[in-house]
Formats: structure tokens, C-alpha cells, sequence
């Protein structure tokens, strides 16, 4: 049986009891995964303009026009999921707070190589890819351990999609490098991250740790 951590190459994997803790305060989860959806639409955007054309590039034109494609389409996908979580949490009596942090992603976002052109570029890729597979996995937890019909539905639908976007990103990522190269900085990318999860306290959010003994 082929299990989410291990199609998404995860190196650790979120226990199941991870999400009947983040279930129970659902006004405090949903506001967290609207912030995490309005910044995936705000990076891919970012990400949308900074293909790294060199003069060596061939097929520049059509090689171009497929990454604002990709990337386009992701930020769109992401603008319709924040609604949609946006209609269940206010729907729920909730609203979308003004400020939010992701400990989470600030620590991947440490490793990269800022200021080195198509490195850094690769590196945001790898980060987008990452958070992408880490956010699949947690809504199959999500899915499989909602009872009520409005999570069950939102969680099933958003876990399909981020596995989606999750090949996008780490197939742009790949394109920039050599295969050898591109497999090794994979491989980097999946220890610090599961370092980065493995640093984040329990708590009702999407990219939450998880106590020490939890099975």
C-alpha cells in the first residue's frame, strides 16, 4: 500500500492523531489554511515573472510561455481554494484574521540562496514543492479523520490539487539543473524540511508539529 508521505517522498510522516488534534478547534485551523492558501496564490504570482532566461536557453519562447502557463494556473487554483475555505469558515462563524505566521515556512525559506539568480529561483521552487507535499499530506489526515460533511468535502477536494502543484513546482525546479544536480538538491530540501516540520509545536494549524508522544 502506497501511502501520501511515501508518493510525496516526505522523509517524515505526520502521524494520524496530528489531525484529530488540529479537528478540534476548526475556526483556528480554517483561518490558518486561508493565510497558507492566500500566500500560495501571492507566491506562484511572485514566482510567474522570474524565469531565469540566459543566452543559452533554447526554445526560450515556448519554454517561457509554458512557466507563466504552469504558474498561472496554480495561482489560480490557490485564489479559488482561499475562497472556498473562506465561505466554510465564515459560513462556521468565523473570519479571516489580519495577521499570521508560518514558522514553518520561514524555516525552509532560510536555505535559500538569496541574490543568486537561478539558484535562488530553483531554491523557491523546492520550498513551493515542499510546502505543497507536506500541505497534500496533512489534508489526507484531514479527510480521512473529519466527521462533519463540510471539512470532509473541502479536504478530499484541496488534498487532489496540492499533489497537483506539488509536481509542477518540483518539475520546474528539475528543469534548471542537470538531473544528478537537480536529485541531489532534492534530497537536501527533503532533510531540511523534515527538520523544519520536526522544529514546529502542536497546535491547530497546517504545518503544526506534533508532541514527542504521539505515536
Amino acid at each position: 500500500m502506497v501511502t501520501p508521505q511515501d508518493a510525496l517522498s516526505l522523509r517524515v510522516a505526520t502521524p494520524p492523531s496530528w489531525a484529530d488534534l488540529a479537528l478540534g478547534a476548526p475556526l483556528v485551523l480554517l483561518n490558518d489554511h486561508a493565510h497558507l492558501e492566500k500566500k500560495a496564490a501571492a507566491n506562484a504570482l511572485g514566482l510567474l515573472n522570474r524565469w531565469p532566461i540566459e543566452p543559452s536557453d533554447t526554445h526560450t519562447r515556448e519554454a517561457g510561455a509554458e512557466w507563466v502557463r504552469l504558474l498561472s494556473t496554480v495561482a489560480r487554483d490557490e485564489t479559488e481554494h482561499l475562497a472556498r475555505v473562506l465561505r466554510v469558515l465564515e459560513h462556521r462563524g468565523g473570519s479571516m484574521s489580519r495577521g499570521h505566521r508560518n514558522g514553518y515556512a520561514a524555516a525552509l525559506h532560510r536555505h535559500v540562496r538569496l541574490g543568486q539568480g537561478r539558484a535562488e529561483v530553483q531554491d523557491l521552487l523546492w520550498v513551493s514543492a515542499l510546502i505543497e507535499a507536506r500541505s497534500c499530506e496533512r489534508f489526507a489526515l484531514l479527510g480521512a479523520a473529519a466527521q462533519e460533511v463540510d471539512l470532509l468535502a473541502l479536504y478530499r477536494v484541496l488534498e487532489r490539487s496540492e499533489r497537483g502543484h506539488h509536481r509542477i513546482f518540483l518539475d520546474l525546479a528539475r528543469s534548471l539543473s542537470g538531473a544528478t544536480e537537480a536529485a541531489s538538491g532534492w534530497s537536501a530540501w527533503l532533510d531540511r524540511e523534515a527538520d523544519a516540520i520536526g522544529s514546529q509545536p502542536p497546535g491547530p494549524s497546517m504545518h503544526s508539529g506534533w508532541s514527542a508522544q504521539v505515536p
